[in-house]
Protein backbone atom coordinates (compact mmCIF):
# COMPACT_ATOMS: atom_id res chain seq x y z
CA UNK A 1 0.00 0.00 0.00
CA UNK A 2 1.32 3.29 -0.55
CA UNK A 3 2.69 5.76 2.70
CA UNK A 4 -0.08 5.43 5.55
CA UNK A 5 0.70 8.61 7.05
CA UNK A 6 -0.49 10.76 3.93
CA UNK A 7 -3.69 8.14 4.06
CA UNK A 8 -4.85 9.04 7.89
CA UNK A 9 -7.44 11.59 8.39
CA UNK A 10 -9.65 12.34 11.33
CA UNK A 11 -12.95 10.43 11.30
CA UNK A 12 -16.52 12.19 11.43
CA UNK A 13 -19.57 11.80 13.23
CA UNK A 14 -21.06 10.01 10.07
CA UNK A 15 -18.61 7.40 10.15
CA UNK A 16 -18.21 7.15 13.66
CA UNK A 17 -19.89 3.15 13.49
CA UNK A 18 -17.73 2.05 11.07
CA UNK A 19 -14.54 3.21 13.32
CA UNK A 20 -16.42 1.57 16.34
CA UNK A 21 -16.61 -1.80 14.04
CA UNK A 22 -12.63 -1.20 13.43
CA UNK A 23 -12.50 -0.94 17.73
CA UNK A 24 -14.55 -3.68 18.58
CA UNK A 25 -12.69 -6.18 15.94
CA UNK A 26 -9.67 -4.74 17.52
CA UNK A 27 -10.29 -5.17 20.96
CA UNK A 28 -12.17 -8.15 21.08
CA UNK A 29 -15.22 -6.41 22.63
CA UNK A 30 -18.22 -4.95 21.89
CA UNK A 31 -19.15 -3.35 25.52
CA UNK A 32 -16.53 -0.82 26.04
CA UNK A 33 -18.05 2.61 27.26
CA UNK A 34 -16.74 3.96 23.60
CA UNK A 35 -18.53 1.56 21.82
CA UNK A 36 -21.71 3.67 21.40
CA UNK A 37 -23.88 4.45 18.41
CA UNK A 38 -22.68 7.96 18.63
CA UNK A 39 -19.51 9.34 19.89
CA UNK A 40 -19.60 9.61 23.55
CA UNK A 41 -19.05 13.36 25.19
CA UNK A 42 -15.03 12.44 25.93
CA UNK A 43 -14.22 11.86 22.23
CA UNK A 44 -12.98 14.54 20.28
CA UNK A 45 -13.27 13.99 16.63
CA UNK A 46 -10.85 16.36 15.55
CA UNK A 47 -7.81 14.37 17.52
CA UNK A 48 -8.75 11.08 15.92
CA UNK A 49 -6.58 9.30 13.13
CA UNK A 50 -8.34 6.58 10.57
CA UNK A 51 -7.08 4.70 7.65
CA UNK A 52 -9.46 3.53 5.23
CA UNK A 53 -9.71 0.48 2.56
CA UNK A 54 -12.78 1.61 0.51
CA UNK A 55 -16.12 1.62 3.20
CA UNK A 56 -13.98 -0.74 5.56
CA UNK A 57 -12.02 1.17 8.93
CA UNK A 58 -8.67 -0.88 8.73
CA UNK A 59 -7.04 1.14 11.27
CA UNK A 60 -7.71 3.45 14.35
CA UNK A 61 -6.42 5.96 16.62
CA UNK A 62 -7.21 8.98 19.44
CA UNK A 63 -6.76 11.78 21.55
CA UNK A 64 -7.92 13.22 24.57
CA UNK A 65 -7.34 16.05 25.81
CA UNK A 66 -6.50 15.64 29.82
CA UNK A 67 -4.68 17.35 32.84
CA UNK A 68 -2.14 14.98 34.29
CA UNK A 69 -0.69 15.40 37.99
CA UNK A 70 3.02 15.63 37.99
CA UNK A 71 4.83 15.53 40.68
CA UNK A 72 4.25 19.26 42.20
CA UNK A 73 2.38 20.36 39.27
CA UNK A 74 -0.66 19.62 36.58
CA UNK A 75 0.04 19.72 33.04
CA UNK A 76 -1.87 19.14 30.28
CA UNK A 77 -1.68 15.54 28.71
CA UNK A 78 -2.40 13.93 25.45
CA UNK A 79 -4.53 10.34 26.51
CA UNK A 80 -3.38 8.26 23.35
CA UNK A 81 -6.49 5.84 23.36
CA UNK A 82 -8.66 3.74 20.28
CA UNK A 83 -5.45 2.40 18.86
CA UNK A 84 -5.78 -0.58 16.67
CA UNK A 85 -4.72 -1.89 13.27
CA UNK A 86 -6.78 -4.85 11.27
CA UNK A 87 -4.51 -8.23 11.31
CA UNK A 88 -5.08 -7.54 7.41
CA UNK A 89 -2.95 -4.43 7.54
CA UNK A 90 0.19 -5.47 10.22
CA UNK A 91 3.46 -5.15 9.71
CA UNK A 92 2.75 -2.38 6.75
CA UNK A 93 4.33 0.54 9.17
CA UNK A 94 0.41 1.44 10.07
CA UNK A 95 0.64 1.64 13.87
CA UNK A 96 4.15 3.50 13.48
CA UNK A 97 2.93 6.12 10.86
CA UNK A 98 0.08 6.86 13.94
CA UNK A 99 2.23 7.31 16.64
CA UNK A 100 4.47 9.68 14.53
CA UNK A 101 1.62 11.42 13.53
CA UNK A 102 0.29 12.09 16.69
CA UNK A 103 3.70 12.93 18.46
CA UNK A 104 4.53 15.15 15.54
CA UNK A 105 1.26 17.05 15.75
CA UNK A 106 2.02 17.61 18.88
CA UNK A 107 4.67 18.99 18.84
CA UNK A 108 4.08 22.03 15.82
CA UNK A 109 1.10 22.36 17.34
CA UNK A 110 2.85 23.14 21.03
CA UNK A 111 -0.11 21.67 22.17
CA UNK A 112 0.21 18.77 25.21
CA UNK A 113 4.55 18.54 26.59
CA UNK A 114 3.47 15.23 27.78
CA UNK A 115 1.50 12.17 26.21
CA UNK A 116 -0.02 9.18 28.00
CA UNK A 117 -1.87 5.81 27.64
CA UNK A 118 -2.59 2.42 28.80
CA UNK A 119 -1.22 -0.16 27.02
CA UNK A 120 -3.33 -3.51 25.71
CA UNK A 121 0.04 -4.71 25.09
CA UNK A 122 3.09 -4.23 27.32
CA UNK A 123 5.56 -4.87 24.36
CA UNK A 124 3.87 -2.82 21.88
CA UNK A 125 4.62 1.01 22.67
CA UNK A 126 8.30 1.33 24.02
CA UNK A 127 9.78 1.27 20.72
CA UNK A 128 7.64 4.55 20.14
CA UNK A 129 9.21 6.07 23.75
CA UNK A 130 6.68 5.26 26.28
CA UNK A 131 7.17 3.42 29.36
CA UNK A 132 5.42 2.33 32.27
CA UNK A 133 5.61 5.19 34.65
CA UNK A 134 2.49 3.58 37.77
CA UNK A 135 1.47 0.75 38.08
CA UNK A 136 -2.28 -0.31 40.05
CA UNK A 137 -2.24 -2.47 43.13
CA UNK A 138 -4.36 -4.96 42.66
CA UNK A 139 -5.69 -5.31 46.32
CA UNK A 140 -7.77 -8.41 47.26
CA UNK A 141 -8.61 -10.62 50.80
CA UNK A 142 -11.09 -12.52 52.52
CA UNK A 143 -13.06 -9.93 54.76
CA UNK A 144 -12.53 -11.86 57.68
CA UNK A 145 -8.47 -10.97 58.09
CA UNK A 146 -9.30 -7.59 56.46
CA UNK A 147 -9.25 -6.24 60.21
CA UNK A 148 -8.28 -2.24 61.05
CA UNK A 149 -6.05 -1.67 63.16
CA UNK A 150 -7.45 -0.96 67.44
CA UNK A 151 -5.27 2.33 67.05
CA UNK A 152 -7.50 3.94 64.04
CA UNK A 153 -8.73 6.84 64.34
CA UNK A 154 -11.61 6.58 62.47
CA UNK A 155 -13.76 10.21 63.74
CA UNK A 156 -17.07 11.43 64.28
CA UNK A 157 -17.98 11.08 60.95
CA UNK A 158 -20.27 8.60 59.49
CA UNK A 159 -21.00 6.99 56.51
CA UNK A 160 -24.16 6.33 54.58
CA UNK A 161 -25.49 5.22 50.99
CA UNK A 162 -25.73 8.19 48.23
CA UNK A 163 -28.00 8.18 45.44
CA UNK A 164 -25.68 8.80 42.24
CA UNK A 165 -26.79 12.27 41.90
CA UNK A 166 -26.02 13.46 45.62
CA UNK A 167 -22.55 11.48 45.00
CA UNK A 168 -21.63 12.95 42.13
CA UNK A 169 -22.04 16.18 43.40
CA UNK A 170 -19.63 15.92 46.48
CA UNK A 171 -17.60 13.29 44.54
CA UNK A 172 -16.62 15.87 41.43
CA UNK A 173 -15.30 18.72 44.12
CA UNK A 174 -13.25 16.07 46.72
CA UNK A 175 -11.81 14.66 43.52
CA UNK A 176 -10.59 17.73 42.12
CA UNK A 177 -8.83 18.74 45.46
CA UNK A 178 -7.27 15.30 45.82
CA UNK A 179 -5.69 14.57 42.28
CA UNK A 180 -3.55 17.45 42.65
CA UNK A 181 -1.76 15.86 45.27
CA UNK A 182 -1.28 12.35 43.40
CA UNK A 183 1.14 12.41 40.31
CA UNK A 184 -0.62 10.01 37.56
CA UNK A 185 -4.10 11.24 38.46
CA UNK A 186 -6.23 13.10 35.43
CA UNK A 187 -8.80 16.08 35.80
CA UNK A 188 -12.36 14.81 35.24
CA UNK A 189 -14.20 17.01 33.37
CA UNK A 190 -18.54 16.61 33.15
CA UNK A 191 -18.20 13.97 29.80
CA UNK A 192 -15.41 11.82 32.34
CA UNK A 193 -17.94 11.82 35.16
CA UNK A 194 -21.07 10.86 32.57
CA UNK A 195 -18.93 7.96 31.44
CA UNK A 196 -17.74 6.81 34.53
CA UNK A 197 -20.97 7.15 36.17
CA UNK A 198 -22.66 5.42 33.23
CA UNK A 199 -23.84 1.91 34.72
CA UNK A 200 -25.51 0.05 31.83
CA UNK A 201 -26.89 -3.61 33.10
CA UNK A 202 -25.27 -4.39 29.93
CA UNK A 203 -21.81 -3.72 30.92
CA UNK A 204 -21.58 -5.59 34.16
CA UNK A 205 -20.47 -8.19 33.15
CA UNK A 206 -22.50 -10.49 35.43
CA UNK A 207 -21.39 -7.86 38.21
CA UNK A 208 -24.13 -5.88 40.51
CA UNK A 209 -25.06 -2.48 40.11
CA UNK A 210 -22.79 0.14 41.28
CA UNK A 211 -23.12 1.43 44.68
CA UNK A 212 -22.25 5.00 46.26
CA UNK A 213 -21.11 6.02 49.58
CA UNK A 214 -20.40 9.57 51.31
CA UNK A 215 -18.57 10.61 54.42
CA UNK A 216 -20.20 13.12 56.26
CA UNK A 217 -18.65 15.17 59.00
CA UNK A 218 -20.83 16.70 61.88
CA UNK A 219 -21.17 19.48 60.73
CA UNK A 220 -22.63 18.38 57.11
CA UNK A 221 -19.63 18.77 55.42
CA UNK A 222 -18.52 15.49 52.73
CA UNK A 223 -14.79 14.62 53.16
CA UNK A 224 -14.80 11.19 51.38
CA UNK A 225 -16.78 8.82 48.67
CA UNK A 226 -16.57 4.97 47.68
CA UNK A 227 -17.76 3.46 44.77
CA UNK A 228 -18.67 -0.42 44.95
CA UNK A 229 -20.21 -3.67 43.56
CA UNK A 230 -21.07 -6.61 45.12
CA UNK A 231 -21.72 -9.83 43.69
CA UNK A 232 -23.42 -12.24 46.13
CA UNK A 233 -22.75 -15.96 45.93
CA UNK A 234 -23.32 -18.76 48.36
CA UNK A 235 -20.58 -22.04 48.39
CA UNK A 236 -22.88 -24.21 47.99
CA UNK A 237 -20.40 -27.19 49.93
CA UNK A 238 -19.89 -25.48 52.40
CA UNK A 239 -22.92 -23.88 53.22
CA UNK A 240 -21.59 -20.29 53.42
CA UNK A 241 -22.14 -16.90 51.40
CA UNK A 242 -19.29 -16.39 48.80
CA UNK A 243 -19.80 -13.20 47.74
CA UNK A 244 -17.80 -10.32 46.95
CA UNK A 245 -17.24 -6.97 47.04
CA UNK A 246 -15.42 -5.27 44.34
CA UNK A 247 -14.15 -1.74 45.10
CA UNK A 248 -14.28 0.58 42.52
CA UNK A 249 -12.33 4.16 44.24
CA UNK A 250 -12.28 5.46 47.78
CA UNK A 251 -11.17 8.71 48.44
CA UNK A 252 -10.74 11.26 50.90
CA UNK A 253 -9.20 14.62 52.97
CA UNK A 254 -8.14 12.74 55.55
CA UNK A 255 -7.53 9.25 57.15
CA UNK A 256 -10.65 9.27 59.52
CA UNK A 257 -13.06 9.60 56.70
CA UNK A 258 -11.14 6.99 54.25
CA UNK A 259 -10.93 4.42 57.44
CA UNK A 260 -14.43 4.84 57.99
CA UNK A 261 -15.51 4.18 54.12
CA UNK A 262 -13.32 1.23 54.41
CA UNK A 263 -14.69 -0.22 57.48
CA UNK A 264 -17.84 -0.01 55.69
CA UNK A 265 -17.28 -1.61 53.00
CA UNK A 266 -15.57 -4.56 55.00
CA UNK A 267 -18.74 -4.99 56.91
CA UNK A 268 -21.42 -5.45 54.20
CA UNK A 269 -23.23 -9.05 55.45
CA UNK A 270 -22.52 -12.11 53.20
CA UNK A 271 -19.63 -10.80 51.90
CA UNK A 272 -16.25 -13.21 51.93
CA UNK A 273 -13.74 -11.32 49.73
CA UNK A 274 -12.96 -7.88 48.85
CA UNK A 275 -11.18 -6.96 45.45
CA UNK A 276 -9.73 -3.45 44.39
CA UNK A 277 -8.42 -3.82 41.13
CA UNK A 278 -7.72 -0.06 40.75
CA UNK A 279 -5.98 0.85 43.86
CA UNK A 280 -2.94 2.50 44.71
CA UNK A 281 0.45 0.11 44.18
CA UNK A 282 1.13 1.49 47.89
CA UNK A 283 -3.12 1.93 49.22
CA UNK A 284 -2.97 3.48 52.62
CA UNK A 285 -5.54 0.32 53.75
CA UNK A 286 -2.36 -1.88 53.68
CA UNK A 287 -0.71 0.06 56.75
CA UNK A 288 -4.31 0.27 58.38
CA UNK A 289 -4.95 -3.12 58.93
CA UNK A 290 -3.74 -5.41 62.15
CA UNK A 291 -2.05 -8.40 59.58
CA UNK A 292 -0.06 -7.03 56.74
CA UNK A 293 -0.44 -10.07 54.73
CA UNK A 294 -3.94 -10.09 55.03
CA UNK A 295 -4.47 -7.94 51.91
CA UNK A 296 -2.32 -9.84 48.97
CA UNK A 297 -0.69 -6.95 46.28
CA UNK A 298 -0.71 -7.90 42.49
CA UNK A 299 0.77 -4.46 40.58
CA UNK A 300 0.75 -3.90 37.13
CA UNK A 301 1.84 -1.41 35.30
CA UNK A 302 -1.16 1.27 34.61
CA UNK A 303 -0.53 4.34 33.42
CA UNK A 304 2.37 4.97 30.44
CA UNK A 305 4.22 8.04 30.12
CA UNK A 306 5.99 9.98 26.77
CA UNK A 307 7.57 13.20 27.15
CA UNK A 308 6.59 14.69 24.02
CA UNK A 309 9.00 17.93 24.73
CA UNK A 310 11.64 17.45 27.05
CA UNK A 311 12.46 20.55 27.85
CA UNK A 312 8.52 21.72 28.21
CA UNK A 313 7.91 18.45 30.23
CA UNK A 314 10.88 18.83 32.95
CA UNK A 315 10.84 22.26 33.70
CA UNK A 316 6.69 21.57 34.66
CA UNK A 317 7.12 19.55 37.31
CA UNK A 318 9.17 19.97 40.84
CA UNK A 319 11.90 18.78 42.27
CA UNK A 320 12.14 17.88 46.05
CA UNK A 321 15.98 18.52 46.26
CA UNK A 322 17.66 21.37 43.99
CA UNK A 323 19.32 19.23 40.54
CA UNK A 324 21.71 20.72 38.10
CA UNK A 325 22.85 18.49 35.94
CA UNK A 326 23.07 17.90 31.79
CA UNK A 327 21.21 15.18 30.53
CA UNK A 328 22.23 13.23 26.99
CA UNK A 329 18.85 12.23 26.16
CA UNK A 330 18.36 9.75 23.06
CA UNK A 331 15.05 9.86 21.06
CA UNK A 332 15.54 8.73 17.61
CA UNK A 333 11.22 8.90 17.07
CA UNK A 334 10.70 12.50 17.78
CA UNK A 335 14.45 13.46 17.04
CA UNK A 336 13.09 17.13 18.25
CA UNK A 337 13.81 15.96 22.17
CA UNK A 338 17.32 14.28 21.10
CA UNK A 339 20.37 15.86 22.15
CA UNK A 340 21.62 17.11 25.58
CA UNK A 341 19.10 19.43 27.88
CA UNK A 342 20.22 21.50 31.14
CA UNK A 343 18.15 20.92 34.35
CA UNK A 344 18.47 23.30 36.90
CA UNK A 345 16.08 22.89 39.32
CA UNK A 346 14.22 23.16 42.84
CA UNK A 347 11.18 22.31 45.14
CA UNK A 348 9.82 25.53 43.83
CA UNK A 349 10.53 24.87 40.41
CA UNK A 350 12.69 24.42 37.41
CA UNK A 351 14.35 25.37 33.89
CA UNK A 352 15.11 22.91 31.34
CA UNK A 353 16.80 24.43 27.68
CA UNK A 354 19.11 22.80 25.32
CA UNK A 355 23.18 22.70 25.95
CA UNK A 356 26.34 21.90 24.11
CA UNK A 357 27.75 21.28 27.57
CA UNK A 358 29.22 17.54 28.37
CA UNK A 359 26.59 15.05 29.94
CA UNK A 360 26.37 13.88 33.27
CA UNK A 361 23.87 11.19 32.48
CA UNK A 362 22.79 9.38 29.16
CA UNK A 363 19.74 8.14 28.61
CA UNK A 364 17.06 7.28 26.10
CA UNK A 365 13.46 8.75 26.43
CA UNK A 366 11.95 5.53 27.56
CA UNK A 367 14.31 5.71 30.86
CA UNK A 368 13.52 9.56 31.35
CA UNK A 369 10.03 9.08 30.52
CA UNK A 370 9.40 6.23 32.79
CA UNK A 371 11.17 7.82 36.19
CA UNK A 372 9.08 11.65 35.38
CA UNK A 373 5.88 10.66 37.61
CA UNK A 374 8.62 9.62 40.52
CA UNK A 375 7.70 6.30 40.85
CA UNK A 376 10.73 4.52 38.69
CA UNK A 377 14.57 5.18 40.25
CA UNK A 378 16.98 6.03 37.76
CA UNK A 379 19.39 4.30 40.12
CA UNK A 380 17.19 1.11 39.53
CA UNK A 381 17.14 2.17 35.54
CA UNK A 382 21.01 2.16 35.84
CA UNK A 383 21.36 -1.60 37.57
CA UNK A 384 19.77 -2.75 34.27
CA UNK A 385 21.84 -1.57 32.37
CA UNK A 386 19.69 1.51 30.86
CA UNK A 387 21.20 4.70 32.58
CA UNK A 388 24.69 5.51 31.76
CA UNK A 389 26.57 7.79 34.93
CA UNK A 390 29.28 10.18 33.05
CA UNK A 391 29.71 12.12 36.10
CA UNK A 392 30.49 10.65 39.62
CA UNK A 393 27.29 10.54 41.62
CA UNK A 394 25.41 12.18 38.65
CA UNK A 395 22.74 9.41 38.92
CA UNK A 396 21.93 9.21 43.24
CA UNK A 397 21.77 13.20 42.62
CA UNK A 398 19.02 12.58 39.71
CA UNK A 399 16.94 9.55 41.37
CA UNK A 400 16.73 11.41 44.59
CA UNK A 401 15.96 14.68 42.75
CA UNK A 402 13.52 13.21 40.32
CA UNK A 403 11.58 10.73 43.44
CA UNK A 404 8.45 12.10 45.15
CA UNK A 405 6.72 10.95 48.57
CA UNK A 406 3.70 10.20 46.80
CA UNK A 407 3.11 6.84 44.97
CA UNK A 408 1.84 7.59 41.57
CA UNK A 409 -1.79 6.27 40.85
CA UNK A 410 -3.92 6.64 38.20
CA UNK A 411 -7.35 5.30 38.80
CA UNK A 412 -8.70 6.28 35.64
CA UNK A 413 -8.61 3.77 32.60
CA UNK A 414 -8.68 5.32 29.36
Amino acid sequence: MDDPTAQLRPVTAQEWPAFTQAMQEGFGSDAGPSMTPEPPGVAELDRTLSLWEGERVVATAGVYSRELTVPGAVVPCAGVTWVTVSPTHRRRGVLTAMMRRQLTELNEQEREPVAALWASEGSIYGRFGYAPAASRGGLSGRIRDVVLRGDVDLGAGTVAPATPEAYRAAAVRLHEQVRRFVPGNLARTGPWWDQLLEDRPERRHGVGPRRHLLHTEPDGTVTGYAAFRVTAAWDDDAGTPDGTVAVEEVRALGTPAYAALWRYLLSIDLMRTVTYRMASEDEPLRYLVTDPRALRVRPVDSLWVRLVDVGRALAARRYPTPINLVFEVRDPFCPWNDGRWALTAHPAGGFCARTDSDPDLVLGIEELSAAYLGGVSLATLQAAGRVTEVSPGAVTLASTAFSWPVTPWCPDDF
